[in-house]
């Protein structure tokens, strides 16, 4: 509709270059540029409508200085500066965490002032339509619905209930000229102040009209504020069949929904329904307030909404409140301050019983989200007032021991705390079991295990009858090494009801296991999945103990249980929330887990072998797409940043699996240069600096392939700058030892290899590239120290050390061809063999290396040799490796055995995709097609060509080889 508006404007436009005192080019434009902003406004874009209607109601002016006897002209005048004073948006500035009260008071003045002024000039217009025609109805209709608006803006003038209003008596005036008209009826319905006269002006329009819905729904509006709430279904009801499409029934139902006894879910998608059709500024608010109560509020739909809602409500003290709620769902600590403070500011000028009550909602909210944010002082001063003025709770008690924790006033924070657990008999079940809860958990970090171990010993036992409380007892029993607590915990899991509680605490239970379990340096892994795939038999559908199992998987850093980790997790149709949530989440989200997962195995989903071929031997073949769960989970929450970098990690293993292509480097340049420049990666803590890390290092690396060495070289400069561990810095300066020796600087080549063996890694990986980097360009020091830190480093990976050792020999054998020592490598690869048992890609490598040796005239024993590997590796492998058959098919020819031959070239043809078969693949199939001319079976691949149509395949895939020339020369002949 964007494209036929904006067409239609060009052409008006056109003919006022022609004609420019055209009245019907003016009023053909002024019209357009109205459509055009309906439509900018339907998408959200208010500013951009505003700055269109501006432009159509100069249009619009001219046009009544050419023809100001006409109604109409008058009237489309009125319609632009009402729509414009409808959508005219406020914009919030950023202010900060601290900001000027009264900038934020003149905001709203100005912006009120601007919809008035329009508003006033709208009324203006359409008075001198009627008076131009006033036998026109609707002129009056336009003056009642303005007249309304402007009341609505400004409302501190006042006006006695008794009297008539402006609009009312303008609606009555369409009345009088047209009285069977079921619109206008409903018009006065909308516009009365009085609930009789609303009422039967409704049902008069409705008896002119029974299928009239917008009738049925504000019947039905009235009928719920009166608390007639059956009367209230029906109407909506009535509406609803009526007019699907219509917003109000859809709100209505949503602000119905305690009587209905219906699920806040319902609720909420009714609301969302009511936004999506009509985006009002009192349906967003209250599609925000649904999603607090139904756990919405980190959702992408609610976040626009009330966004919308501020910029069309800005007076609204809820409005801004509710945009912090929406805030801390993202864990948006100080954006959520700043709506905080709005909302207290807005709150001031409004005037009420209720406001105080709303004000001590609004400072505790503030006081939290200050807490949250680190800004600990000004919690504390927020509280302090809410403690002058006898408004602290049970919540901002809570707030406020937080507070003094964090300030370093731990007895005070702790007395505090102790106070509010003394109170928990006068309080709900909800704050009782929290206020307890926060005085254990007081306990354990000022006094330590051992006094909170003593004081829960002592506690009353009706305190244990709280689910939630149980299981802080059974979290601080999992950190007992004595089990001090065990009888404790025994008697509390019958309070315990639900499954999602149940599942608590088995969750609970394995962290136990993990911790009692292992050693000063190193959890014990093992035994916490056991335990947690007991759990899993009992609660298969338990997201918690699914993420916790993938989680543990990954951690243990076992060579197979990567694959594991990803079976684990289950990607619901909406992302998980942000952060993580003990009870829905654990410690990882679902994705967290299957994008890290995919980026420690690239060979989990991938699926399509046309640029590599996995042969891993754990992988699961129908592996959900990780990339496209990223992108969904990404496009619903563009402000995870979490999700954002999973997803450049996994973008970067594909473009390494594509041999980085042009568009995904510029895609992921574009990513990594939006995920730094989230003020996130700036925030103290390790997790922060490493992703950072990581994203440089991943920028560093598209850099490398794309040719832009120097950005390359800075990349991974400002990587090793950053504040972590030398294990991880290890990996910067790899990447530099890259770089140089891409540019053929040996000088500062030397210089990172000597800094990578100073600096040393926990991580085999690293070692076993830096030992490439070394063979290929003879780098040595006159020590062994990368072979002994590759073995120390393997040594404490009890169950994978055989794996790494025999990718450090696959490397060792690698190296050893390509400086033609055949006989070595063989050495090499044999061990590499020995040690990884049947991995197919290893028994490639000897096989073809012993037949090789073979070809060189070494003993005949290698043939066998080569026969055996190949054989093993065409079992091990799961999809079939390419040239693994042809090359057992040549190394069974050369003993005698032309079944085998012709048995291995037909298991060969499908191990490649069409697109990607070798010209050698068709010759071979040439030979085959002419040892089996005397075949009665021509079921085979072979016969599908004639041997002359094989070689023409192969010249045709590879014209330079001179064989297949002269091998088509003798098949002609």
């Amino acid at each position: 509709m964007l494209g036929s508006y904006k067409k239609g404007v060009e052409a008006f436009q056109q003919a006022l270059e022609f004609s420019p005192k055209s009245v019907s080019a003016h009023y053909g434009l002024s019209s357009g540029l109205l459509g055009l902003a309906k439509e900018c406004i339907n998408l959200g874009a208010f500013r951009w409508g505003a700055t269109v209607l501006e432009e159509a109601s100069k249009v619009a002016w001219t046009s009544t200085h050419l023809a100001g006897n006409m109604s109409s002209i008058w009237k489309l005048h009125g319609d632009i500066l009402l729509t414009y004073a409808k959508c005219y948006p406020w914009m919030e500035e950023d202010h900060g965490l601290e900001f000027d009260v009264d900038a934020f008071n003149n905001s709203i003045l100005s912006w009120k002032h601007t919809c008035c002024l329009a508003a006033k000039t709208a009324r203006c217009s359409y008075q001198r339509a009627l008076h131009l025609a006033p036998w026109q109805a609707n002129a009056y209709s336009d003056i009642a619905v303005t007249s309304n608006f402007i009341y609505s803006l400004d409302n501190s003038s006042g006006h006695d209930s008794s009297s008539w209003q402006p609009s009312e008596k303008m609606a009555l005036g369409a009345l009088l000229l047209e009285g069977d008209n079921s619109e206008f009826w409903v018009g006065l319905g909308c516009l009365s102040n009085h609930n009789a006269l609303k009422q039967h002006a409704l049902i008069r329009g409705l008896q002119l009209n029974v299928s009239l819905a917008v009738a049925w729904a504000f019947l039905g509006k009235l009928y719920r504020k009166q608390g007639e709430k059956q009367f209230a279904r029906q109407a909506f009801d009535c509406a609803r069949s009526i007019d699907p499409s219509l917003a109000l029934p859809w709100a209505g139902m949503s602000a119905d929904s305690h009587s209905r006894e219906s699920a806040a879910d319902e609720a909420y998608e009714s609301c969302l329904r009511a936004v999506q059709i009509f985006p009002l500024a009192e349906f967003q608010i209250g599609l925000a307030k649904l999603a607090l109560v139904s756990g919405h509020l980190s959702s992408s739909q609610v976040f626009g909404a009330i966004k919308q809602a501020m910029q069309h409500a800005p007076h609204y003290p809820e409005c801004h409140n509710l945009n912090g709620l929406v805030s801390e769902a993202q864990s948006n600590y100080q954006s959520a301050a700043v709506s905080y403070r709005l909302a207290r500011c807005a709150i001031t000028n409004l005037s009420g019983s209720d406001t105080k009550s709303q004000m001590k909602d609004i400072t505790v909210n503030l006081a939290r989200a200050l807490c949250k944010a680190g800004n600990a002082l000004d919690a504390l001063q927020e509280c302090e007032l809410l403690k002058k003025e006898g408004l602290l709770d049970a919540e901002s008690s809570q707030i406020y021991a937080f507070s003094l924790w964090q300030l370093g006033q731990t007895d005070l924070a702790l007395t505090v705390a102790r106070n509010l657990a003394e109170c928990v008999s006068a309080m709900e079940q909800a704050s009782a079991a929290a206020a307890v809860i926060l005085f254990s958990r007081f306990l354990y970090y000022i006094s330590g295990l051992d006094s909170t171990i003593n004081n829960i010993l002592q506690m009353p036992k009706q305190w244990f009858q709280s689910s939630k409380f149980s299981l802080i007892v059974s979290a601080i029993h999992a950190l007992d090494q004595r089990n001090r607590l065990r009888p404790v915990g025994l008697s509390i899991r019958n309070n315990l009801k639900t499954p999602e509680e149940i599942t608590e605490m088995f969750f609970l239970l394995a962290l136990g296991t993990l911790v009692k379990h292992g050693s000063e340096y190193r959890l014990g892994y093992q035994k916490g999945i056991d335990h947690i795939r007991k759990s899993l038999h009992m609660y298969p559908n338990s997201s918690l103990l699914r993420n916790l199992l993938g989680y543990l998987l990954l951690s243990s850093e076992e060579w197979k249980n990567t694959h594991m980790a990803t079976r684990c997790c289950r990607i619901a149709t909406r992302c998980c929330r942000i952060g993580t949530d003990p009870i829905k989440g654990g410690f990882k989200m679902a994705y967290e887990i299957l994008g890290a997962g995919a980026v420690a195995c690239y060979a989990v989903g991938n699926s399509n072998p046309k640029f590599s071929y996995p042969t891993c031997s754990y992988q699961c073949l129908n592996e959900p797409q990780t990339i496209q769960h990223l992108q969904k989970c990404l496009r619903q929450e563009p402000w995870n940043q979490n999700v954002r970098y999973l997803l450049v990690l996994n973008l970067v293993q594909k473009a390494r699996e594509e041999r980085f292509p042009r568009h995904l480097c510029i895609i992921l340049r574009r990513l990594i240069i939006v995920a730094l420049s989230d003020e996130l990666y700036h925030k103290p803590g390790i997790s922060f600096r490493y992703m950072k890390f990581q994203l440089l290092l991943c920028a560093s690396e598209i850099c490398l392939h794309d040719g832009y060495v120097i950005d390359c070289i800075n990349h991974a400069n400002d990587a090793s700058m950053i504040t972590l561990p030398d294990a991880y810095l290890f990996f910067a300066h790899l990447l530099l030892c890259r770089a140089y020796a891409s540019e053929g600087d040996a000088v500062n080549l030397n210089r990172e290899y000597i800094r990578c063996l100073e600096l040393r890694t926990d991580y085999n990986i690293g070692w076993l590239c830096l030992k490439f980097i070394e063979s290929r360009y003879e780098l040595k020091t006159g020590l062994d120290t990368l072979e002994l830190s590759f073995k120390e480093c393997s040594k404490e990976m009890k169950n994978s050390s055989n794996m790494w050792m025999a990718l450090f020999n696959l490397v060792q054998g690698l190296m050893s061809i390509s400086s033609q020592d055949t006989s070595s490598a063989e050495g090499f690869l044999s061990q590499a063999c020995s040690l990884a048992g049947a991995e197919s890609t290893l028994l490639l490598c000897h096989g073809a290396t012993c037949m090789e040796l073979s070809r060189l005239g070494y003993d005949s024993q290698f043939l066998s040799l080569a026969v055996r590997s190949l054989t093993k590796a065409q079992e091990a492998s799961l999809i079939p490796l390419p040239i693994v058959s042809a090359l057992l098919a040549q190394a069974e020819g050369s003993l005698g055995s032309r079944e085998k031959w012709e048995k291995n070239l037909r298991l060969e043809w499908p191990t490649w995709p069409p697109e990607m078969r070798p010209a050698e693949l068709f010759f071979q199939m040439h030979l085959l097609a002419k040892q089996s001319k005397a075949s009665t079976d021509t079921s085979s691949i072979e016969f599908c060509q004639s041997p002359q149509g094989w070689v023409l395949r192969a010249i045709h895939t590879n014209p330079s080889c001179m064989r297949y020339w002269k091998a088509l020369q003798k098949l002609v002949e």
